[in-house]
């Protein structure tokens, strides 16, 4: 079981910025940020993985990047640009061996969230 702990959630008018940051108890090799809006399912933003794979979803590509360092077990989200849209419960997920990066499913690890709202 690995912990992990959300930070750098705000409100920010649209076209801000703002940097999430989720620090890991132990090593993870894959490293995902999901978000949840309001009345949604939760959706899959970007993962990386420990060798430096990352992806994103169409929605974010271009605007947001993640990035880790390894020796701290602790994954960024840089979001830029952000639009009403981006307006989310956004979650830091980790797991070993997730069968897909981009299932919520498929990670056993959750922090608790932190919430970014972007106002028009």
């Amino acid at each position: 079981q690995v912990q992990l702990v959300e930070s750098g959630g705000g409100s920010v008018q649209a076209g801000g910025s703002l940097r999430l940051s989720c620090a890991a108890s132990g090593y993870t090799d894959t490293m995902a940020w999901f978000r949840q809006a309001a009345g949604t399912q939760r959706e899959w933003v970007s993962y990386s993985s420990i060798a430096g794979t990352t992806n994103y979803a169409d929605s974010v590509k271009g605007r947001f990047t993640i990035s880790r360092d390894n020796a701290k077990s602790t994954v960024y989200l840089q979001m830029n640009s952000l639009q009403p849209e981006d307006t989310a419960m956004y979650y830091c997920a980790a797991d070993d061996n997730p069968v897909r990066w981009n299932r919520a499913v498929d990670f056993r690890n959750w922090g608790q969230g932190t919430q970014v709202t972007v106002s028009s």
